[in-house]
């Protein structure tokens, strides 16, 4: 079994990581991460796919969970690329993270989340951040 994730580093991000992971111990699935920077940050630009790439292998590494890390090429759009990483694994999961919404926000997805839910042939597990408490 395959499960890919997008992942930024974000705390939707973060969640949707933590949620494929524990998906990926419970049914020994191999992990695929769709990783790229969290292009909202101010100093995205300053830091490098490589550096991106080393933080998340550091943190997969000692999970004892199989991963292969794609890092996320910036002219592929990032929903087309979730969906394809998908369909060429034979992925029987995908996961994403949402960001909490306005109240008028919330009849508007983010497009990648959209598109996402909308196209995958595979069942999509979509997971909010937690609470600060």
């Amino acid at each position: 079994m395959k499960i890919v994730v997008g992942y930024v580093h974000t705390p939707e991000g973060d969640a949707a990581l933590d949620a494929a992971i524990g998906q990926s111990r419970s049914s020994d699935a191999e992990l695929l991460v769709i990783s790229g920077p969290d292009t909202g940050a101010d100093n995205a630009f300053e830091i490098s796919l490589e550096q991106h790439a080393d933080a998340l292998h550091a943190r997969l590494d000692g999970l004892h969970v199989r991963n292969v890390v794609y890092p996320h090429d910036p002219t592929i759009d990032p929903a087309d690329e979730i969906l394809d990483r998908a369909r060429t694994s034979g992925a029987e999961l995908i996961v994403i993270g949402l960001r909490r919404r306005s109240p008028v926000g919330k009849l508007i997805l983010g497009s990648t989340a959209q598109r996402v839910l909308l196209e995958a042939d595979a069942p999509v597990l979509a997971v909010k951040r937690q609470p600060a408490t």
